[in-house]
């Protein structure tokens, strides 16, 4: 893959940057166009014309959206490891005899007071 050397603007600064690909020139066209967004949104709100505080800050957002992206992938990853238990518990509880042993855990205990409150 040949490199290449693209310009981008950011909040109206041109820089050259050195891209791998196609696929890199687009992702890095999406990058430009959130960090110009960004800077811009601080400009309105800060009132502010200093290009090095805006940056800053526009950096501190864009940081914050990662911490917040990362915790909720972080909540989401937990949920599913539960929900794996729960899968792992439930295909245990379908292939045990019920004759013989039992699976423990919340979830056939609950499938098993289900069971019953049906066969009532």
């Amino acid at each position: 893959m040949i490199d290449k050397v693209i310009e981008i603007e950011i909040y109206g600064q041109k820089y050259k940057i050195r891209v791998k690909g196609e696929e890199d020139e687009k992702y890095i066209s999406h990058l430009t166009s959130h960090v110009d967004q960004k800077m811009h949104e601080v400009a309105v709100k800060s009132k502010s014309t200093d290009m090095f505080k805006i940056a800053v800050l526009a950096a501190l957002n864009i940081a914050d959206e990662y911490f917040l992206s990362q915790k909720k992938l972080d909540q989401l990853n937990e949920v599913l490891g539960h929900m794996e238990d729960d899968v792992e518990s439930l295909e245990a509880f379908i292939h045990t005899d019920k004759n013989t042993a039992k699976p423990e855990g919340p979830l056939p205990k609950k499938i098993e007071e289900i069971g019953s409150g049906l066969n009532k």
